[in-house]
């Protein structure tokens, strides 16, 4: 069956498009049909990512608003067969957009696709409700950040309210020595306080910026966060793929949160 997984974050700039982008790429190089759809309205930035902003014709806004049909939005990844965008639009003022609409959409999109990867704008306001209105799994982005996962805890909150989605908390921007000298919160710690099942981890990786600036995945590149997309992919499709406990021992946080002694959410 289809599913319709949305990649959220409280705070901007964790990374929720770089996440969209990459486990979108990994996902159908396992053989799976995915679309990828940006409900960033005013703010797009998906199709930039994956380097397909020169073919935009017609954006989610035109679907939702009834000016276009859904196939006359979608672009096909010529790079990856499986896959295809529907870019967000670029605008400040557009006629009413319901949930209603977005379901409609969703709906649709299922009949073709096998996973449907939905990157949502940051914060909780109208855009969020879009992106979350169909949203069988939510996948909460944070980084090891006190403000990210403040704001990562926020965003759980409103999704607990929600009885028919499925919640997982996905790490950026990892840094193991940031986390040896006592400057970053551990692995288990975000997980304690945050009460989510990890879907992944994700390790600083300067390849992430490099391969974003060129409009490319990390799949098929060098560096050490597209085995972690990797992983990730092959957890979303059902494989048992432990992740990894990246410190062999604690070392307390001299910040606002202390550490606490955690549930067992992640292998050794």
């Amino acid at each position: 069956m289809s599913e319709v997984i949305t990649f959220t974050s409280g705070k901007g700039g964790v990374g929720k498009t770089t996440t969209t982008a990459n486990v979108g790429v990994g996902l159908s190089l396992l053989e799976k049909k995915v679309i990828l759809i940006d409900t960033d309205i005013g703010l797009r930035n998906l199709d930039v990512v994956m380097g397909l902003e020169n073919r935009i014709v017609y954006n989610l806004v035109d679907v939702l608003t009834g000016k276009c049909r859904v196939k006359q939005a979608v672009i096909r990844d010529r790079r990856y067969p499986n896959l295809s965008v529907i870019p967000s639009a670029c605008v400040r003022e557009h006629p009413p957009i319901t949930t209603e609409a977005m379901q409609t959409l969703m709906e649709e999109l299922k009949e073709s696709y096998d996973y449907i990867l939905v990157d949502s704008p940051a914060g909780i306001d109208s855009g969020f409700d879009l992106a979350v209105c169909a949203a069988d799994k939510v996948v909460v982005v944070t980084t090891p950040q006190v403000a990210a996962v403040h704001d990562a805890d926020c965003v759980l909150r409103l999704l607990r309210r929600k009885k028919d989605i499925s919640t997982y908390l996905l790490i950026n921007s990892f840094r193991k020595q940031l986390v040896k000298e006592g400057n970053m919160l551990q692995i288990s710690d975000i997980c304690e306080l945050l009460n989510t099942e990890l879907l992944g981890v994700v390790l600083e990786d300067e390849h992430i910026i490099i391969s974003q600036n060129h409009g490319e995945s990390m799949m098929g590149k060098k560096g050490t966060s597209r085995t972690c997309y990797e992983n990730i992919c092959r957890r979303l499709v059902g494989e048992a793929v432990p992740i990894p406990n990246f410190l062999q021992e604690k070392h307390r946080f001299r910040g606002f949160f202390w550490n606490k002694p955690a549930k067992q959410t992640i292998n050794s």
